[in-house]
């Protein structure tokens, strides 16, 4: 097939010859006249966005002038993004001319049949929300005057919905017919973003029959991608999935149908599934910035900085017992150095894991699901104590505010969180642990830091854990005392052991010190879910491994294919 789409002339780029050869894979065309310091450029065809006859433009505004020996070719084309870690995309634009028209036909004909045949995932039809409310409330005019005029170039046909209400996009996702749209676009930031997550798993799941609610189901992965144009405020999962927050970068890896697995974290309480999180389940003083800043929203995006400030200066802390199940430390580490990139060695090993002996039960990696049934899988570990602050993120959780994020080394596709537990410090130890994550110092070489990196998370606050015990005589109804009931590990049959043995629970404490702005401090905190507050306290988490696939490829690092300087111009 590749020799049947090549094609080779001798095209003009401005008064320049240039030769061009499509082999299939490639569009590339190398100055004819020079001797020395010939200019090449070379394009994969999985990165033409589109071919239009005559010369064209797009952005910032379309304009065509209608030629009949002249077609323009747009493209992805690189570029440093200064203080981010990704690159930026932009349209590439060169426009050529050919000898005759018959010849430019034949040039345009050839290049859309190669984008048919080796890009067989881009999307056609889409479904888009924007959120008019999010960030700085430009998400309409980001849409129409960016992002548009991209889908059109490509060819790409959208049904766009801008909301009025919360959960407007999760309902419709959830109840509307969704016959023929290849993916659902994410105009505006990451509360909009998780509306739709919650919209594309709960979809997904009731035609797959699975209950949602069940804590040991293994959710089936959903078919439809998720695309995220960046309007809102903070844009976390855009950032630590793509690298930069730019609304044509976005639209560009959407358009030539990049994909990126990301895992989900799901929440439950008791039989019941309280949420879906992707970057921040936090307990202490992300909880507490989150219910603070929402007694400030007329301030809006600042709230967060005097939340923050006045929730540092209150110095609370709080007990509670924390079990998680360790994962694999032999396949990666939360300590190890390493960053998720485009093309993850662990996540695709961990592909490989996850998607192996497919059963009948509907989901592609249920066997998944054993290993919170078996010990065979890991054994969960139990600490317990007061901590500042404790957090669960399946990626790094990175933004422009904290370049490497919660967790630097976290990946996004392996099917593992990392867990960080902040114990009971002095107020200057703990405001270094917050600077550190503004900067490139490591956030967990501190002595009340912990990380793990896991499969699955129990939070109880202190003594709930034995809360049916009667208080004249230590026993339950049951018959057993506390201490048994943990050291026996018969709650919901989740054991507490390492190497084959029952071990005690940690215990770390740290000599309380006066609230500087209240009174009386609380004693029980809120979870921050992706910026909302949960309604429970008691909580189970679950990494579901690759559970939606974003329009994304991943941060691309240095190695990543430059295009070379071009003739032509581009936009």
């Amino acid at each position: 097939m590749e020799m049947d789409l090549r094609l080779e002339s001798s095209l003009w780029i401005g008064n320049k010859r240039y030769l061009a050869v499509l082999t299939g894979w490639h569009f590339k065309w190398t100055e004819v006249d020079k001797n020395r310091d010939k200019i090449t450029v070379s394009v994969p065809v999985a990165e033409v966005v589109g071919v239009e006859e005559g010369r064209v433009e797009i952005l910032p505004q379309k304009s065509v002038e209608d030629t009949d020996k002249d077609f323009t070719v747009f493209y992805v084309k690189r570029s440093s993004s200064g203080a981010s870690h990704g690159f930026l995309w932009r349209l590439g634009r060169t426009q050529f001319s050919c000898p005759s028209r018959a010849l430019r036909d034949q040039w345009t004909k050839h290049l859309r049949t190669a984008l048919k045949t080796h890009c067989p995932l881009r999307p056609h039809r889409l479904l888009v929300f924007i959120n008019p409310f999010g960030g700085k409330k430009k998400g309409r005019k980001i849409y129409h005057s960016l992002v548009s005029p991209l889908f059109e170039l490509a060819g790409i046909s959208s049904h766009v919905i801008v909301t009025e209400k919360a959960n407007q996009a999760r309902d419709h996702l959830l109840k509307k017919d969704l016959t023929g749209f290849d993916g659902v676009v994410c105009v505006g930031g990451d509360g909009m973003f998780s509306e739709i997550l919650h919209g594309v798993i709960g979809r997904t799941q009731q035609e797959a029959g699975l209950c949602e609610n069940d804590p040991t189901v293994t959710l089936q992965p959903c078919p439809l991608h998720i695309g995220i144009i960046p309007a809102g405020s903070t844009d976390c999962v855009c950032y630590a999935t793509v690298g930069v927050i730019d609304p044509v970068t976005s639209a560009l890896h959407i358009i030539i149908g990049d994909s990126q697995p990301l895992d989900v974290c799901s929440v439950h309480y008791a039989s019941a599934l309280v949420r879906y999180s992707v970057s921040l389940l936090g307990y202490g003083f992300y909880g507490d910035v989150l219910a603070e800043s929402e007694k400030h929203r007329w301030m809006g995006p600042l709230r967060y900085d005097y939340s923050g400030t006045m929730v540092f200066l209150s110095n609370r802390s709080y007990s509670g017992t924390v079990q998680y199940l360790p994962a694999d430390p032999l396949l990666s580490s939360p300590r190890d150095k390493t960053c998720c990139l485009s093309g993850c060695g662990v996540c695709s090993r961990s592909t490989e894991r996850l998607f192996t002996n497919g059963s009948d039960s509907g989901s592609l990696y249920s066997s998944y699901s054993g290993q919170f049934n078996t010990d065979s899988e890991g054994q969960w570990v139990s600490v317990e104590g007061r901590f500042k602050c404790m957090s669960l993120t399946c990626m790094s959780s990175s933004c422009a505010r904290s370049p490497l994020g919660l967790s630097p080394s976290a990946h996004l596709a392996d099917g593992t969180g990392d867990l960080i537990l902040v114990w009971d410090t002095h107020p200057l130890g703990f405001l270094k642990f917050l600077h550190r994550h503004t900067s490139t110092q490591d956030q967990f070489d501190l002595p009340f830091v912990e990380v793990h990196r896991v499969k699955a998370v129990r939070f109880f606050l202190a003594g709930s854990i034995d809360e049916e015990v009667d208080e004249e005589s230590g026993e339950r109804s049951d018959g057993k005392s506390g201490e048994e009931r943990r050291e026996n590990g018969d709650r919901n049959g989740f054991q507490q052991r390492s190497m084959g043995r029952v071990t005690p629970n940690k215990e770390k404490t740290a000599t309380p010190f006066m609230c500087l702005c209240c009174k009386k401090a609380p004693t029980v905190s809120v979870w921050n879910c992706d910026g909302e507050m949960l309604p429970v306290t008691d909580i189970f988490c679950k990494i579901q491994g690759q559970l939606v696939q974003l329009y994304a490829r991943g941060i691309e690092d240095g190695t990543a294919i430059h295009n070379s300087s071009q003739e032509g111009g581009s936009v």
